[in-house]
């Protein structure tokens, strides 16, 4: 699969040029050529018979951003001074920090915030234990915890290796949800270990959102972290993708007018995202819905390659008993869900499906069958890349969801928020702007948070879990 050009891999190439009439146009060809996507040129400074100038160009990956300097440096009267690449340069020193809401500037300000009139406020606080939600930063805080061993397609990569994912994520919680996230790396992959830790750690935060832990540790971790602690505990892996997915799907069924609960439903990979996505789905309404692990489907009575979350699965799903491959489970089906990794599907495998099949292909960075492989067989495609239309991105979900939770001090999250959280979600495109193209609002659409987040305080409420 030939991937496009992206800003995740982009470089800026600092070149002294000889101050001739086409240079630059030499310059540019030289890119262009070889594959790269040019971007914007700065001058840097004017030299007697030379110029220097910055020049940004997206490529396709590390391989390729070198094939493009040493095209640069075959351009006679080009002398390559520098490379910079663009996301290391945004990641120094880190993404985040920790800011004051206001100076201490002399010590009046001082006695207020600290020693002494601070006494009085943690003295409330032990009097009135609720109290930690108004005069601290608890209120607004979310820990993302992780382990570092399902980082993005990476896989277990280390604790350290995880945190600049980790850092992002806060930067995202605060751009568009306002929550102050904190990254929370652990040293440590034994489930009660992480258990402990993050009870310990707990007081401080009014949620934790659990990220990146393989499967199925991080079914065991989330369930008795959900029983054990008062404050939500949110897997995003899991549910993050279940709530945009469900989401899509509603808007399906708005595009197609039908219920989405008599489509049959194939969901590939039996992971974190494969089973809470099954599992909501069926939560939802949906029981014609098959799941495919490297084996096969999963059905009641297989031994070979299961565990108890499989085992769970096969008892909620596949109604009918299929047996056998992929391709047996998708005869007939309306819709392919690919939670899995690349080449697990096949042309042949589509055209086996129900007239105008949805094929939401989500494996990252490259899905399951390639887009262009799919368009010409399916009515709707979705994928996990910004590349193609219908981008399924937990972005869309979590900072809404932690917002709303946080706005009612929720003491945990349950099946009704996530379903809430994915109708608000679908309704933000409304019956007219609904499209093949368009059935999942756009990541940057700042009303999602808003509409998700009313929902769930909405919801918190009503279900008995909010304390205002």
């Amino acid at each position: 699969m030939i991937r496009s050009t992206s800003p995740g891999y982009s470089i800026t190439v600092r070149v002294e040029i000889d101050n001739r009439i086409g240079m630059f146009a030499r310059v540019a060809t030289a890119i262009s050529e070889a594959g790269g996507d040019l971007g914007s040129v700065d001058i840097v400074r004017v030299e007697k018979g030379r110029i220097v100038r910055d020049v940004t160009v997206n490529a396709r990956d590390e391989e390729h951003e070198r094939e493009i300097v040493k095209a640069v440096r075959k351009v006679p009267g080009v002398k390559v001074k520098r490379v910079m690449d663009r996301t290391f340069s945004a990641h120094k020193g880190g993404k985040i920090e920790i800011r004051s809401k206001f100076p201490v500037r002399d010590r009046n300000e001082l006695s207020k915030v600290y020693t002494p009139g601070v006494a009085r406020v943690c003295m409330d606080i032990h009097a009135h234990k609720e109290h930690v939600y108004r005069y601290t930063i608890k209120g607004n805080s979310v820990a993302i915890v992780t382990d570092g061993t399902a980082v993005l397609g990476l896989g277990n990569i280390g604790p350290e290796a995880a945190l600049p994912v980790m850092e992002g994520k806060a930067m995202l919680f605060k751009e568009f949800a306002g929550v102050d996230a904190f990254p929370v790396i652990l040293g440590t992959e034994v489930p009660d270990e992480i258990i402990r830790t993050v009870k310990h750690i707990a007081p401080t935060f009014g949620g934790i959102n659990l990220e990146d832990i393989s499967a199925p540790r991080c079914f065991e971790i989330e369930e008795r972290l959900s029983k054990e602690l008062d404050i939500p505990v949110f897997h995003d892996d899991q549910h993050g993708t279940a709530i945009v997915v469900l989401a899509a799907m509603i808007n399906v069924g708005r595009l197609f007018s039908k219920n989405i609960r008599k489509f049959k439903v194939v969901v590939v990979g039996a992971g974190a995202a494969g089973y809470a996505t099954a599992m909501m789905l069926i939560k939802y309404g949906i029981r014609n819905l098959i799941v495919c692990d490297r084996r096969g489907t999963l059905y009641r009575g297989r031994r070979k390659g299961m565990n108890p979350y499989k085992r769970r699965l096969a008892l909620k799903s596949n109604p009918e008993g299929v047996k056998g491959p992929l391709s047996e489970a998708l005869k007939g089906a309306d819709v392919l869900i690919g939670l899995s990794g690349p080449d697990t599907v096949t042309v042949e495998d589509l055209k086996g499906m129900a007239r105008n099949p949805v094929a939401f292909v989500l494996a990252n960075p490259d899905p399951e069958i390639s887009p262009q492989e799919a368009l010409p067989h399916v009515r709707v495609l979705a994928t996990g890349r910004s590349d193609f239309p219908n981008q399924i991105n937990n972005m869309l979900s979590f900072p809404g969801i932690f917002r709303g939770l946080l706005d009612v001090r929720a003491r945990g999250v349950n099946d009704e928020i996530k379903i809430a959280a994915a109708k608000a979600m679908a309704h933000c495109i409304t019956d007219q702007e609904l499209h093949e193209d368009y059935i999942i609002p756009s990541i940057f659409d700042r009303g999602v948070v808003h509409a998700v987040a009313a929902a769930v305080s909405e919801t918190a409420t009503k279900t008995g879990l909010a304390r205002t």
